[in-house]
């Protein structure tokens, strides 16, 4: 839970570096709310709860995205890749599964090197 929290910390932090287990748990809570939400919502009948949540946790989930591109040494406006029906999807994913770049690089410090919040 440390890993979203610290995340939403950083609401529209665009510089710096995101490790793999932070996009990634960050991503995991964000669908498990968003599940949950959705079964809320249509238990109340009020579907645009998860719709809400969403374009709440928009600009957390973009800055966390660019920081991890950062991380695997690629600039944050390759998160335009996106906008590719499928190919753009999938080379996204495979830059997000990604190792970090070893070391410091043009973005920052490896975040590796540096302490991350207790699981």
């Amino acid at each position: 839970m440390n890993w979203y929290i610290d995340v939403l910390k950083k609401y529209a932090d665009f510089n710096g570096r995101a490790r793999r287990t932070e996009y990634w748990m960050f991503t995991l809570f964000n669908v498990i709310i968003y599940v949950v939400l959705l079964l809320v919502g249509r238990a109340i009948d009020f579907s645009l709860l998860p719709a809400l949540y969403g374009i709440a946790v928009l600009l957390p989930s973009l800055a966390v995205a660019v920081r991890r591109l950062h991380d695997t040494g690629r600039s944050g406006w390759m998160i335009l890749l996106g906008l590719i029906p499928c190919i753009g999807g999938i080379v996204l994913l495979v830059f997000y599964c990604g190792d970090s770049q070893p070391g410091d690089n043009q973005f920052g410090p490896s975040p590796k090197l540096v302490a991350g919040p207790a699981v």
